[in-house]
């Protein structure tokens, strides 16, 4: 919460060259089936909500934009191409999994479901595992050195070439 008591979110791309915090109460949060928001995801779906009625800054960087069609724009990291933002006349939402805390945001509603591919519904009925589960990952994932921004704001991205976080560095 901010001193006014006003709610208050970030968030950013996946490398950290774009960070945002969003001040005031979130709009409906939902996830769109529509080809656009599919191409503009590289996914099945994309899920939104909406800052229209809140104040959204731009803390590290600003995303690059992409006229998707003739009335709405999408914002995108140029560096690693995370997409953050559909801007459209009616207002300006935000990509759920750009906050850091992505799972505060539930979608209420879904749109464009006339394209929604027919395997969606059925994903929740696959067998599930975690990322330990597959034997043959497991060795790789314990290697794994992640360059990826944390889901908090630093001071500081990148780390410095040391890549050690001193003390003033988150």
């Amino acid at each position: 919460m901010s001193l006014d008591n006003k709610p208050v979110y970030s968030g950013g791309c996946q490398c950290g060259a774009v960070r945002f915090h969003v001040e005031g109460a979130l709009g409906e949060a939902s996830v769109c089936h529509c080809r656009m928001c599919q191409k503009a995801s590289g996914n099945i779906m994309l899920p939104l909500v909406s800052v229209t009625g809140a104040k959204l800054s731009w803390t590290r960087g600003e995303p690059k934009r992409f006229q998707s069609s003739s009335h709405v724009r999408r914002g995108f990291c140029a560096d690693c191409g995370t997409p953050l933002t559909y801007e459209a006349p009616h207002g300006v939402a935000i990509t759920i999994a750009a906050f850091d805390q992505p799972g505060d945001i539930a979608p209420v509603v879904q749109w464009g479901v006339e394209n929604k591919l027919p395997y969606t519904d059925g994903i929740s009925a696959l067998p599930a595992y975690t990322s330990d589960d597959d034997e043959e990952a497991a060795e790789l994932l314990r290697g794994l050195v992640s360059h990826q921004h944390p889901d908090h704001d630093t001071e500081e991205w990148p780390l410095p070439a040391n890549g050690r976080k001193d003390k003033d560095n988150d």
